[in-house]
């Protein structure tokens, strides 16, 4: 059986796991969702006003929470009569610490500064 949950030790999560974060990432209103509620904070955001703000049919948003739900990326909670949603920024590191473990052969990596779109000769 193959291990789907986050080490302990490292926070690095396994490949099975990984795979799901990104294609539940790999639509876009989704992606736009998941977006908006690491913009949100640990506050989170409801339904409503995520569907508001993206400008999207209430039942398509309830799907893609769905989706971002079962990969692990969003939690939600009741407050009152409310559902909130918020990422789950644990798992989003965990899956950026995934993607980026043997980033440069494993030795620290610089910032590249992108090359200047223009030069000027003086």
């Amino acid at each position: 059986m193959k291990k789907t949950s986050l080490a302990p030790a490292t926070h690095m999560m396994d490949e099975d796991l990984a795979v799901t974060s990104l294609a539940a990432l790999a639509q876009t209103q989704r992606l736009r969702a998941f977006r908006a509620l690491v913009v949100a904070g640990t506050e989170g955001l409801t339904p409503g006003f995520i569907a508001e703000q993206l400008e999207m049919a209430p039942s398509a948003l309830s799907f893609h929470l769905k989706e971002l739900s079962h990969a692990g990326l969003v939690s939600s909670e009741a407050r009152g009569r409310n559902l909130i949603y918020r990422a789950e920024f644990s798992r989003m590191s965990a899956l950026l610490a995934y993607l980026t473990e043997q980033c440069c052969q494993g030795e620290s990596c610089a910032a590249v500064p992108a090359p200047s779109q223009t030069k000027k000769d003086h």
